[in-house]
């Protein structure tokens, strides 16, 4: 393991984290973090210099479709009023909100 971490450093990240680490917890994340750390540098020895830079995996591309008008619901007052618990003649009846 390449990456020693010090307990300065487990101390800040927990106080980063807002957690409260024991001696045992505080050695196990030691070792964690070094194993993740040289995981990171073993990465690093991979030559990507003729990969291409990308934000995502797959290729992303945006989906466009016509914005069309429709008049569904239009002059369908009474079938939507059909469904309210509490209506006028013309309108939903809902709980007064502010006095």
């Amino acid at each position: 393991m390449a990456n020693i971490i010090e307990d300065e450093t487990i101390e800040y990240v927990s106080i980063l984290a807002k957690l409260e680490l024991s001696c045992e917890e505080k050695e196990a994340a030691k070792k964690d973090m070094g194993r993740m750390l040289d995981y990171i540098d073993k990465l690093n020895e991979l030559d990507t210099s003729k990969t291409e830079p990308m934000s995502h995996v797959f290729p992303v591309q945006n989906v466009f479709r016509e914005d069309l008008v429709a008049d569904e619901g239009k002059g369908n007052r009474e079938d939507m009023l059909a469904n309210a618990p509490e209506r006028t003649e013309e309108a939903f009846v809902v709980p007064k909100t502010i006095e």
